[in-house]
């Protein structure tokens, strides 16, 4: 599933064509996709149609483009394979090609903007836009103290200027489940999937089932930088893609696998101490880490 810098490196990439861009159509070929959205196709359409977008913003890893003139704003979520893609108007229907908007903006002229989703787990919706709880911008791209109603219960990220770190250490300290486990909780810290968990982990130096409760705060503050640091360099080299399902606005796979120094590395050497990667299964998913470098306290 796409994680934070995947999820920002499309917003990023949007950005520049969506804004003030007009949608002239909008097209469902598969209501799958919209299964997040209160009513039908045609309404979706209809909601679209002759609206333009105002912004392109993300918390964790959802998107949301405000529509000019009304409190309401497209929300995206782009599951395990979901993307959106920047096309010349009037290009073919991709395979896998669920929604399609013909857009034409000020400057850019006129585009095409595919959703695009093999495996049908991502959607997209018109949602309303509620106060922020905090009364800070609702999340990156946008300065608007707004959150789409189904982004509402999504906590803040990391790397948000809003992220309270006090937040995150004093319930933290009250978790007695696995560390990895509460990472990969959106409500209570957003954007950070299996890979960024493991990645994160592993920089400091913390055994994926150690009590959460368990840590000081020296080592909850030290796995936050991780993540921090992670999460940055991973967008600064386009995000993780294993194959074509993740791909930028343009198509383009991200580099930061190349990166990785425990998820995916099942037997490979420890960049620091030597000793074989092992992968363990962790709920519905794997766990990767060094067993010298990130030895589970007892």
């Amino acid at each position: 599933m796409p994680e934070l810098p995947e999820v920002e490196v499309v917003r990023a990439g949007l950005a520049p064509a969506l804004v003030g861009a007009r949608i002239e159509a909008c097209t469902v070929l598969d209501a799958r996709a919209l299964t997040r959205h209160p009513g039908t196709p045609a309404s979706f359409e209809g909601e679209l149609v002759g609206r333009s977008i105002a912004g392109a913003a993300r918390r964790g890893k959802f998107l949301w483009f405000p529509i000019a003139g009304v409190p309401r704003a497209v929300v995206a979520h782009l599951g395990m394979s979901g993307q959106m893609l920047l096309r010349e108007s009037g290009s073919p229907t991709e395979r896998h090609e669920r929604i399609r908007w013909d857009i034409v903006h000020p400057g850019h002229g006129e585009l095409s903007v595919l959703f695009v989703d093999q495996r049908t787990f991502g959607s997209l919706a018109v949602d309303d836009l509620l106060p922020a709880p905090d009364g800070a911008a609702g999340g990156r791209g946008t300065d608007e103290a707004l959150v789409p109603g189904q982004v509402a219960h999504i906590a803040r990220d990391p790397l948000d200027p809003a992220f309270d770190r006090r937040r995150f250490h004093s319930e933290a300290a009250r978790r007695s489940s696995a560390i990895k486990r509460v990472l990969l909780d959106q409500a209570f810290v957003s954007g950070i999937g299996n890979i960024y968990a493991d990645e994160a982990l592993w920089a400091a130096r913390i055994h994926p089932e150690t009590p959460a409760s368990s840590l000081s705060r020296a080592s909850r503050e030290r796995l936050l930088e991780s993540v921090v640091e992670v999460m940055t360099k991973a967008l600064a080299e386009g995000g993780t893609s294993f194959d074509t399902q993740y791909v930028n606005v343009n198509g383009q796979a991200g580099y930061f696998a190349h990166s990785l120094e425990a998820y995916g590395r099942t037997g490979a050497p420890c960049s620091r101490c030597g000793s074989a990667i092992v992968r363990v299964a962790f709920t519905n998913r794997s766990s990767h880490y060094c067993p010298r470098c990130q030895r589970r306290r007892r």
